[in-house]
């Protein structure tokens, strides 16, 4: 414990000594597991749990008499301490016989490329790069030095990742965006001649895609962190340490501001300024810019489906019942006549 304690800048409460050799959950961790309290509702756990150790903040620090590490974040403090007991593992160099290596590609000594991969033309493939199986890099990309893709990922030409990104299976970075005209009741394809910048320790989940821009580029800025089976339109730019939850949907040339946390399912309309800091709530649509920061929500709170069909009646009247009140008013007496 001390030597976590040492690790994470958290102060130790209680014995020093005690072993710890894993992280578990309060309801199932067990002899020299470290567990962690971030969410009050699972206080009362607390009492309950077999772990060795507990890491909570300092208003829950007297509900446990086990050792803990108490800090102002339990949660951040936590995934320290899971970074330590599971450490990402080096990168094997090496490329692999089956890999399709354009002649003009650049790939560092120490780059790690698996089998049946495909490296394109004028690409550079930075130091200690892991890419896995199956992964396609079109021509003119850059990739820096400690990125991570994971299988299947599909990087289009023109795309720069910066150093420690991670881009999760099945991505796919840079095809071309919703752009297309109408002539004549057809439909004519916008070709899409700008690029996708990424820049350093973001992470894009499974099954994510994000558009080139149509002109210019589609830009996710340092630390930007990205769930699962997000897309993110042509000539977005998404601000430095903004996180986005799953399946949220961003349509083009959006611009959503710096520590911003978005959650899942949101639905994003084109053309629009989010401001620093904003939170917009799961499901939420947002179809206007938004001026000031703050917490945005849109979507209806669960009813009893009875319920909800009332409710959802009363809305539909809304407007009939706005016009009935005006009316009312408007033909009151005045107070004396």
């Amino acid at each position: 414990m001390r030597v976590l304690a040492e690790r994470t800048d958290a102060q130790l409460v209680g014995a020093g000594d005690v072993l710890i050799h894993c992280v578990a959950a309060l309801d199932n961790a067990g002899v020299g597991a470290i567990t962690f309290l971030a969410n009050p509702k699972y206080r009362s756990q607390l009492a309950t749990t077999r772990a060795s150790a507990v890491i909570v903040s300092p208003r829950d620090a007297d509900a446990t008499a086990l050792p803990k590490l108490v800090t102002a974040n339990p949660y951040a403090t936590y995934a320290r301490v899971a970074s330590l007991f599971h450490p990402l593992q080096p990168v094997a160099p090496g490329v692999h016989a089956n890999v399709a290596l354009a002649p003009t590609a650049r790939v560092a000594d120490s780059a790690s490329l698996a089998a049946y991969v495909v490296i394109g033309e004028r690409t550079i493939i930075g130091e200690r790069v892991c890419i896995h199986g199956g992964c396609v890099v079109g021509d003119d990309c850059t990739i820096g030095e400690d990125v991570t893709l994971y299988p299947r990922v599909v990087v289009y030409p023109k795309t720069s990742i910066g150093p420690r990104t991670i881009v999760h299976a099945g991505a796919v970075l840079g095809a071309d965006g919703f752009g297309i005209a109408e002539q004549a009741g057809r439909w004519i394809k916008v070709p899409h001649v700008g690029g996708l910048v990424i820049g350093a320790d973001v992470e894009i989940g499974a099954n994510t895609t994000i558009d080139r821009g149509a002109l210019g580029d589609t830009v996710l800025e340092d630390d930007v962190k990205l769930d699962n089976q997000i897309q993110i339109g042509h000539n977005c730019r998404i601000g430095a340490h903004t996180a986005i939850a799953g399946c949220t949907g961003i349509a083009g040339s959006t611009r959503i501001g710096r520590n911003c946390k978005i959650g899942g399912a949101a639905m994003i309309a084109g053309h629009l300024n989010i401001p620093d800091g904003t939170v917009i709530s799961g499901t939420t649509g947002v179809l206007d810019s938004i001026r000031e920061a703050g917490m945005y929500t849109s979507a209806f709170p669960i009813l009893p489906h009875r319920e909800w069909k009332y409710v959802a009646s009363l809305v539909r009247r809304l407007r009939t019942l706005n016009d009935r009140v005006r009316a009312l008013e408007r033909d009151k007496p005045e107070q004396g006549e």
